[in-house]
């Protein structure tokens, strides 16, 4: 096995390899379940996170006040219910009583204000364009909180399924400040126990669980290993129960091997290149100045040829931040065919002479890396020189804060409501706008759809949105991954949701 697996990743192997491949019995009665990762998560602090691993983990750890279903639906988690004002600038939310955090602490309405507060106050909070929204928080009573806007804000309880609607423990959070997310302290059904960085992070079930009666694991240890071929022999060997992000080229393999299972769903989220515009030296190229150049790149590109040839046509080729069958996307803009002769004029029209030279940062990776390549030689052939420099995940995320790219193949997870795919990356100042892209009308069209809670009135305005940002802006959309998990037949009661995180209330292992 090559590549980076983890000690303890590879003393899993070993031992079960030693043991024919089967499970030890103390193995199935300890209930541990071991996880797989395709990358190490960066900070495992809910308003400074930002990778979708880093989800996967808080899932077991971080509860939020609500959550989604199968569906898409929003449903209550930390939260009881929730009441908007007829002028839709309050929301007011009844929480769950008896809910403790994981230092014994009670949650309640005081310790959810301050949640939300330091969401918004923090030092480098990607929470905060989230929230952006909330004026104030008032604490109505002791299981109660409002949250007053500045105007009203559609996407509100979407945000709050997710990483901003982690729920800390004020008095943990406190102690530890800008160090929380080395151990930290939140209500969900596991404790955070260890770290590991690049080898493992391991937690326990939390005793004192509001909905303790349906956590059937006793501890889980999650495993980055970047190797995809790497996760899935573990996997077959007996040395892991579960693996997301299963490659697209290894379906067959997961789907012939009688004592595993796979689930698919299609992500909420997007793959593709994000382009340096503005953010230092960097971006002083034709390629970030002329959006001819940039136009003149995706007519290079064959969308469903790179699906074909990495992804064996499993994944779902696309050009915007939601896939072809949500309703937000926009029928105007179909994804454009490949046109080499169109490219070359372009790029012909922008005064562009002999290949122009490109850095092209590409996240470690079997796929990425494939997807690099194909993406390499088909632009050559309309002029267009990429030098792909591989990069360590967490590293290419500070490079791609700095400016120390051209074109970086990075993707987002994905959200349930549009906005959560589109408004952080496309609007001006915005944390995760690393390319410092920055456009009046895009803005002011995105603060119309975050207004608006008719989706109709919001697909219109995000038709604004796509017709100056698709041609001009700083992201180039490619393809939807399909959610691929792979678990053992000894894991039970596992649920996917197309959000891809892996949820482990209910499930049993055998």
């Amino acid at each position: 096995m090559k590549k980076t697996i983890g000690l303890m990743a590879l003393s899993l192997v070993l031992s079960a390899t030693m043991a024919g491949g089967a499970f030890a019995p103390a193995f199935a009665q300890g209930a541990h379940l071991r996880i797989g990762l395709a990358e190490d998560p960066d900070v495992l602090d809910p308003s400074l996170a930002r990778t979708y691993v880093g989800r996967i983990v808080f899932a077991s750890i971080c509860d939020k006040l609500f959550d989604i279903d199968e569906k898409l639906a929003i449903v209550p988690q930390l939260a009881l219910s929730h009441e908007t004002s007829p002028d839709g600038k309050a929301v007011t939310i009844k929480l769950r009583p008896g809910v403790k955090f994981h230092d014994g602490e009670a949650f309640d309405a005081a310790a959810a204000k301050y949640s939300l507060d330091r969401h918004l106050t923090i030092k480098g909070s990607f929470r905060k364009p989230e929230l952006g929204s909330v004026n104030t928080i008032d604490v109505v009573d002791p299981f109660t909180i409002r949250l007053n806007l500045k105007e009203p804000f559609s996407p509100l309880l979407a945000q709050l399924t997710d990483r901003a609607g982690m729920m800390v423990s004020p008095k943990a959070a406190e102690a530890a400040g800008d160090k929380f997310g080395l151990k930290p302290v939140c209500a969900g059904p596991f404790k955070f126990v260890e770290r590991v960085q690049q080898d493992r992070i391991v937690v326990e079930k939390f005793a004192d669980y509001w909905n303790k009666d349906n956590v059937f694991i006793d501890k889980i240890t999650y495993l980055p290993i970047v190797d995809g071929t790497v996760r899935l022999a573990n996997l077959r060997s007996g040395g892991l129960d579960l693996i997301e992000r299963v490659l697209a080229t290894d379906i067959k393999t997961v789907r012939d091997n009688p004592k595993l299972k796979l689930i698919s769903a299609v992500e909420l989220g997007y793959q593709g290149i994000t382009m340096n515009l503005a953010n230092g030296a960097k971006a002083n190229t034709p390629f970030a100045k002329d959006a001819r150049v940039r136009r003149a790149f995706e007519l290079s590109i064959d969308r469903e040829a790179l699906n074909q040839v990495v992804f064996n046509g499993e994944f779902v080729p696309g050009n915007q931040w939601i896939n072809p069958t949500n309703f937000y996307y926009q029928q105007a803009f179909p994804i454009p065919k490949r046109d080499v002769a169109k490219a070359k004029a372009l790029l012909k029209e922008a005064g562009v002479t002999g290949p122009l030279t490109l850095d092209f940062m590409v996240p470690n990776g079997a796929e990425t890396k494939a997807v690099a390549e194909v993406i390499q030689s088909m632009a050559a052939e309309a002029g267009f020189d990429l030098k792909i420099r591989v990069t360590e995940f967490a590293t290419s995320l500070k490079q791609g804060e700095d400016g120390d790219y051209q074109l970086f193949l990075i993707g987002w997870s994905g959200r349930s409501d549009p906005d959560g795919n589109s408004y952080s990356f496309q609007t001006c100042g915005s944390p995760q706008n690393n390319s410092k892209y920055c456009d009046k009308d895009v803005d002011a069209a995105h603060k119309e759809a975050r207004s608006k809670s008719d989706p109709a009135e919001r697909k219109k305005a995000y038709e604004r949105v796509a017709a100056k940002f698709l041609p001009e802006g700083s992201i180039l959309y490619l393809y939807h991954r399909r959610v691929l998990v792979a678990l053992s037949d000894k894991v039970e009661g596992y649920r996917q949701i197309p959000d891809g995180l892996v949820r482990v209330v209910g499930v049993k292992l055998k």
